[in-house]
């Protein structure tokens, strides 16, 4: 027996429609008030409407089982459907002319509607793309951003587990909410899901398909004021999700990198098309001016360190012979002149104040606020 048809079902209803993309429903609803006349209507109605025979049939026979499983997956704790005539549906998305019909939320439904940057990046970055990205994220959700990105490995978790070390994000997923993807961010996502939210427009038994992941990508960067990407090849998802985001207005921020680091081409390509370079989190809050208004000054004065630390004189000309790329131990040695007992200890001695970070082949300096 088909689910008794409220206003939500007849919304799953054309969700589940097969073939049938938001941008058809958006234009049905043009010519229908709503979706229960549109399921209702009859076949010279729906001609009118120019739906194709092909189209009719399936407007004739919905999946009212998939429906069902729908709503009893909104029955469990913490899980959500938000269509798009619910007021908690994101302004933001709601522009977009392929805005998703329904959200599957699992999570608080409250955050989608704060202000938010969207974070991408490269699936396989280097270690000092990842440490960039957990305290880029870090930063910008103390300042009261929500960090938005999409789970993937690499870039995009390290994005999610800065911004959790200071509140919560947002991940919108490629896959149905049931569908983990991929599967060792379990933990990961269950954590998301604690303080922030997880986002799908896929109902939650959708397994993962690849064609659905650039689809998922319009969704990260409409929900934000604007996409930053740390580390990108020059084909790569992350680009997809820039391409949205100036089709949707969005202001795109993205990272230089080495001229050697093929995952900085895909941010210098960025740049030269017009997309903001940055070097600091105030970069972005500063661009974003008039868009961003929920923040106060003081919040942003306990951001960003306005009067650095000082570091010792021994350890500051110590730190130049270090890269901001790996640097192998023996380099360091002979570069700064010190025994492998001296050199051993002071690297110990930076590591240990977050100025420095081991990686296979050596030790790689960060951005720092000492000076």
């Amino acid at each position: 027996m088909p689910h008794p048809k409220t206003e939500l079902a007849y919304w799953l209803a054309a969700l589940h429609l097969p073939g049938i993309g938001p941008v058809k429903i958006h234009r049905w609803l043009q010519h229908f008030s709503n979706l229960e006349k549109l399921f209702q209507a009859n076949v010279a109605e729906l001609t009118v409407a120019g739906l194709t025979p092909t189209e009719i049939q399936r407007v004739q026979h919905p999946d009212w089982r998939a429906v069902d499983a729908d709503l009893s997956w909104a029955e469990k704790p913490d899980c959500h459907i938000v269509t798009m005539q619910d007021a908690a549906y994101p302004l933001l998305l709601k522009e977009l002319s392929d805005a998703p019909i329904v959200l599957y939320v699992r999570g608080s439904v409250e955050k989608l509607s704060l202000p938010q940057i969207a974070m991408v990046g490269s699936r396989h970055p280097t270690v000092i793309g990842k440490e960039t990205a957990e305290q880029f994220a870090n930063n910008l959700v103390q300042a009261g951003l929500v960090v938005t990105s999409g789970l993937a490995a690499g870039i995009d978790a390290a994005c999610h587990r800065g911004a959790l070390m200071a509140g919560s994000t947002i991940a919108v997923t490629g896959a149905g909410l049931n569908h983990i993807y991929p599967a060792t961010h379990r933990r990961l996502a269950d954590a998301i899901a604690a303080t922030g939210a997880l986002v799908s427009e896929f109902p939650p038994s959708m397994p993962p398909v690849a064609k659905n992941f650039p689809r998922r990508n319009r969704i990260i960067s409409g929900l934000s004021l604007g996409v930053v990407v740390i580390e990108a090849a020059l084909r790569s998802g992350s680009l997809i999700t820039a391409r949205s985001a100036v089709e949707q207005g969005r202001e795109v921020f993205a990272m230089p990198g080495s001229i050697h680091n093929p995952l900085a081409k895909g941010c210098h390509q960025l740049i030269r098309d017009g997309a903001k370079l940055i070097e600091i989190a105030e970069d972005i809050l500063d661009e974003l001016g008039p868009l961003w208004q929920t923040v106060s000054q003081s919040q942003l004065d306990k951001t960003i360190i306005k009067n650095p630390p000082l570091l010792e004189k021994k350890y500051r000309d110590f730190l130049a012979n270090i890269d901001y790329s790996v640097t192998p131990v023996d380099t360091i040695i002979i570069r700064s002149g010190l025994t492998a007992g001296e050199v051993s200890s002071m690297l110990l001695a930076l590591e240990l104040q977050g100025l420095i970070i081991f990686a296979p082949g050596g030790y790689i300096r960060l951005a720092s606020n000492y000076c």
